[in-house]
């Protein structure tokens, strides 16, 4: 069972948004308190795609067949949550924290998972796969401290 102590970060992130908190008391009452806020503007895949699907012959036929178009907003995501994992790596090699717990939806924190470099890994002290970037710190405070003990 992992508890909150005090000075351990919490990211709260998804595809777009990351809030770095830091607890500033105990596992069995966190007041987190907001150290940084980091927000990219994502706009749907229909508004960045600049042309139509792409279409190739199939050969001789002349049938022709659809080619996937590039997922321009999924690209987004995964590059924020390598940006996400390039100042946690700062933050580690600086001393700025020893214990951190990773707070997003599964596909992000998978995504993060694989970005962070070892130095970030060896201070995770738990992940709590879940979507709380537009929660209250109180309720973001709950949750976490809740998730862990459970774990």
């Amino acid at each position: 069972m992992t508890h909150l102590r005090n000075g351990t970060w919490v990211l709260v992130a998804d595809g777009e948004k990351a809030l770095f908190l830091v607890n500033q008391t105990d596992g069995e009452n966190p007041f987190l308190d907001v150290m940084r806020r980091e927000e990219q503007e994502n706009p749907p895949n229909r508004e960045q795609a600049a042309n139509e699907r792409g279409r190739f012959s199939d050969g001789p036929s002349g049938h022709r067949s659809a080619v996937e178009d590039t997922d321009w907003h999924q690209l987004a995501k995964d590059r924020f949550a390598k940006d996400m994992a390039d100042i946690l790596y700062k933050e580690a090699h600086a001393g700025n924290f020893d214990h951190i717990v990773l707070v997003a939806d599964p596909g992000t924190l998978g995504e993060l998972r694989a970005e962070l470099h070892q130095v970030v890994t060896e201070k995770v002290i738990g992940e709590v796969p879940k979507t709380l970037t537009n929660h209250p710190i109180d309720e973001i405070e709950k949750i976490v401290a809740k998730d862990l003990q459970v774990t």
